[in-house]
C-alpha cells in the first residue's frame, strides 16, 4: 500500500511539474510575444497581470487537491516584499540587487511553482518604484524562471553548498542579461535578429558581471540564515509541501 501510495504521488508530481512547464514555457512566452508584436508593447500593463495571474496557476495546482491556507499564501507575499524592499535598498548601485537570491531562496525551500510566482510578483511590484514599461513582462518571466530552475533544485537537494550556490549565482546573473537582451533586441522593431542581439549582449557584459557579483554575494549571505528560518516555518506549519 504504500508503494503504491509512494507511486502515485510521484505520478501525480510529475503531471504537475508538466502541467507547470506548459504553463511557464509555452502559454506565458506566447503571451509575452503577443504583447511585443501584434500589441507594439503598448498594452504592457495588461500584458504584466495576465502573467501574475497565468504565474498563480501552477502555484495553486501545487496544493495537490487542497486549498493553500493563508499563511501559506503570506509567506510567498512576504518573500516579494522583502525582495522588493531589498531592490529598492541598493537603488544607487546599478544592477547590484538581491531580487535574484530572495526568489531563488524562495524556490529552494518551497518548490519550483512558489520561486516562479515570486520572482514575478517581485519585478511588477518593485517596477511601481522603478517604473513600468514594456521591459516589466520580460523582468517577470525572468525571474520568474530563475525561481522556478531554483525550485527544481532545491527539491534535488543540490543547492546546499556554497559551490552550488556560486554556481547559480553565476547562471542566475547570466542567464537574467540574457533574456533581458532578448527584449532589447525585439523591442525595436518586434523582430529579432541574432546580428543585434549579439551586440546588445557585448554591451550589457558589465551589468552582466555586476548581476553575477550580486547573485553569488547575497546567495552566500542569505542563502543560509532565511534558508533556515523558511524550513522551520514550513515544517512547522506543514506548508508547500511538493
Amino acid at each position: 500500500m504504500q508503494a503504491q501510495s509512494t507511486a502515485r504521488a510521484d505520478n501525480y508530481s510529475r503531471k504537475r511539474l508538466i502541467f507547470s512547464s506548459i504553463i511557464i514555457f509555452v502559454v506565458i512566452p506566447i503571451v509575452m510575444l503577443i504583447g511585443v508584436t501584434i500589441l507594439n508593447d503598448r498594452k504592457y500593463n495588461l500584458i504584466s497581470m495576465i502573467i501574475v495571474l497565468l504565474a498563480c496557476v501552477p502555484f495553486f495546482v501545487s496544493f495537490e487537491r487542497r486549498k493553500p491556507q493563508a499563511r501559506e499564501i503570506l509567506t510567498i507575499a512576504v518573500m516579494s516584499a522583502i525582495s522588493v524592499a531589498g531592490r529598492a535598498a541598493f537603488i544607487w548601485i546599478p544592477a547590484f540587487k538581491p531580487v535574484t537570491a530572495i526568489t531563488a531562496i524562495t524556490g529552494f525551500a518551497f518548490g519550483a511553482e512558489a520561486g516562479f510566482l515570486t520572482g514575478a510578483t517581485s519585478a511588477i511590484a518593485s517596477n511601481i518604484f522603478f517604473g513600468q514599461g514594456p521591459w516589466t513582462p520580460f523582468q517577470m518571466f525572468t525571474w520568474g524562471i530563475l525561481g522556478f530552475i531554483a525550485g527544481l533544485l532545491g527539491q534535488k537537494g543540490w543547492m546546499k553548498s556554497k559551490i552550488a550556490l556560486i554556481i547559480y549565482g553565476v547562471f542566475a546573473g547570466i542567464m537574467y542579461s540574457f533574456c533581458m537582451d532578448i527584449w532589447t533586441v525585439i523591442s525595436y522593431d518586434g523582430l529579432f535578429s541574432w546580428k543585434r542581439y549579439l551586440i546588445a549582449m557585448s554591451t550589457a557584459i558589465p551589468f552582466t558581471i555586476v548581476y553575477v557579483v550580486s547573485n553569488v554575494v547575497f546567495l552566500l549571505v542569505l542563502a543560509k540564515p532565511i534558508g533556515e528560518k523558511l524550513e522551520r516555518i514550513k515544517v512547522k506549519y506543514g506548508m508547500l509541501n511538493n
